[in-house]
């Protein structure tokens, strides 16, 4: 599995608006092959917000980034003044993962 990273920076004032960009976008991610989940992380402390995607595999996750899909949810590009940049973009391996037994 693989976790892909975005860190955006959004502007103070802008965060409703940023954040009501993704109830459609998840959507569409959500029906690729190889999708497992995604988490939208809202700073408590800071300006950047977290966008994480879990693939299966890094070929599934490329895939996605040529689709048509990508390219529909992608066109329309938050405002500079909304997202002012620049991004953090990052594609980890999950070699580890803990969680609490029931």
């Amino acid at each position: 599995m693989i976790v892909v990273a975005n860190r955006v920076p959004v502007t103070k004032g802008c965060e409703s608006e940023f954040e009501k960009r993704f109830d459609d976008r998840l959507s569409v991610v959500e029906r690729m092959p190889g999708f497992i989940r995604n988490e939208i992380l809202r700073p408590i402390v800071g300006d950047y917000y977290i966008l994480m995607t879990h693939w299966e595999s890094q070929e599934t996750f490329e895939a996605w980034t040529q689709s048509e899909e990508f390219k529909q949810v992608h066109k329309n590009m938050a405002p500079k003044e909304m997202c002012p940049g620049p991004n953090g973009f990052e594609i980890h391996e999950v070699i580890l993962v803990s969680e609490r037994k029931p």
